[in-house]
């Protein structure tokens, strides 16, 4: 039987999405029901929101970047579930120009495809019945997007929830909910996003307060109705590039997909993970050590401190391989030059040298084929992914890993470097590519 769900979607960022779907997520949990959290698009952050809001792995769900198997994959972790409940990213249509596996990587994509129904959440500070005709707009757009109504957020008063409501009334879209506006919901934030689920001084109660919010102000009852679609079908996740592989867990480096940990552990892949700012040595017996993204440059002092961690690594890197995507890629270089402008000296594994002290932002889907291997993943792969960051490269001395484009087929100067057994990128794996 397949799982009913939603998209908790908006006209754009910063309309309060996350608050509604952590609230959401709790609220149903309490009521004893089983919902299966997903995240369209890239994102690494919220996800862990979400786990710790319903209590079960999110998942993301990438239509640029994922086939129709992967997808089907991927949706399939609600199986066991009572409610799949996915948030959108940005706006419900907004994606990138040119189409990639399945869809432009608009949530709308993900949305039509699992035939979960949209509810819109609408800042309507500073308006009133006009909120109807965005809605109204998002509605009519895409006939084949399932739409379930909306949910008001910031509405300033008793009076002005009225005007919005008389608009909604007239074209005939549900409001299942309206939320007052608070200035104590909003998630802390950092250059990347929100600030990790980790990081929160008091998360649980956060995630609480959301819940009593939307229990208050939402017809609760009215969302699990709308509840529609879904997708079981098994697909296939991506297979492991290695037997044993040590991955750095810790604040400094947790960017890493849920499917792909999924897919290794299901593959028979043995995980075993280590803490570099604890100054953990990766695994003696791993046969690929891989340093994920995260923030280096807010723990750049204890990780050049961290004598175990490194000689740990070095020493791997004689004889077996070691990969770093994002900041993992600038710990395997030879320093790290944080936001003050101070140098840290990192691994050393290859000529690498990053600052944050020369912001300038690097955001976009990448399409990589590898000119060497990583791991198992021979020369020739082609792979789907994204980059996100603020650092600058100051000296990239080594050969270029991979060829490099944007999702318009533009090439990327950011070709990630290899040398020996020792590879690393900017660009942040997703799935392979045909």
């Amino acid at each position: 039987m397949n799982t009913p769900g939603l998209m908790i979607a908006a006209p754009a960022s910063g309309t309060g999405k996350t608050t509604v779907m952590l609230g959401l997520l709790r609220s149903l949990t309490q009521d004893g029901m089983a919902v299966q959290p997903f995240k369209s698009g890239p994102d690494y952050i919220d996800p862990a929101f979400h786990r710790a809001a319903s209590g079960r792995a999110s998942f993301n769900l990438d239509s640029w970047a994922m086939d129709a198997g992967l997808l089907d994959a991927i949706a399939h972790q609600a199986a066991d579930a009572d409610m799949a409940i996915a948030e959108g990213s940005m706006g419900l249509y907004d994606g990138v120009a040119s189409p990639g596996a399945t869809g432009n990587g608009a949530s709308a994509d993900i949305a039509r495809r699992m035939g979960w129904p949209v509810i819109l959440v609408i800042d309507v500070s500073g308006q009133a019945q006009s909120a109807a005709a965005t809605a109204l707009g998002f509605a009519r757009l895409d006939p084949d997007v399932p739409f379930a109504g909306v949910i008001l957020n910031r509405v300033a008063s008793p009076r002005h929830e009225r005007l919005v409501r008389r608009g909604f009334d007239s074209i005939g879209i549900p409001v299942l909910g309206a939320l007052p506006r608070r200035g104590d919901m909003m998630l802390p934030e950092r250059h990347l996003g929100l600030v990790q689920a980790a990081e929160h001084p008091d998360l649980d109660r956060a995630i609480a307060d959301y819940a009593a919010f939307l229990r208050a102000h939402a017809d609760l009852p009215a969302i699990r109705r709308a509840a529609a679609g879904g997708k079981d079908q098994a697909g296939r996740l991506p297979p492991p590039p290695a037997q044993r592989i040590a991955i750095a867990r810790d604040a400094a480096f947790s960017f890493l997909y849920p499917h792909l940990l999924e897919g290794w552990a299901r593959a028979g892949a043995q995980i075993l993970p280590f803490s570099p700012l604890a100054d953990e040595a990766p695994a003696a017996a791993a046969d690929l050590v891989w340093l994920p993204g995260g923030y280096p440059e807010l723990h750049a002092g204890p990780i050049a401190a961290a004598q175990t961690f490194l000689a740990g690594l070095r020493r791997h890197a004689q004889t077996r391989p070691v990969h770093g995507e994002c900041g993992g890629y600038m710990v395997l270089g030879d320093a790290l030059v944080d936001a003050s402008g101070e140098r840290h000296a990192m691994a050393g594994l290859l000529g690498l040298v990053t600052s944050y002290a020369q912001r300038r932002m690097h955001l976009g889907y990448r399409h990589a084929e590898l000119l060497a291997p990583i791991a198992g993943l021979a020369a020739g792969t082609r792979l789907r992914g994204h980059e996100f960051h603020y650092s600058t490269i100051l000296a990239q001395t080594d050969a270029p890993l991979a060829r490099v484009t944007d999702a318009d087929g533009q090439a990327v100067p950011e070709t990630g470097s290899r040398r020996d057994y020792v590879t690393g990128s900017f660009f942040h794996m997703i799935a392979p590519a045909a």
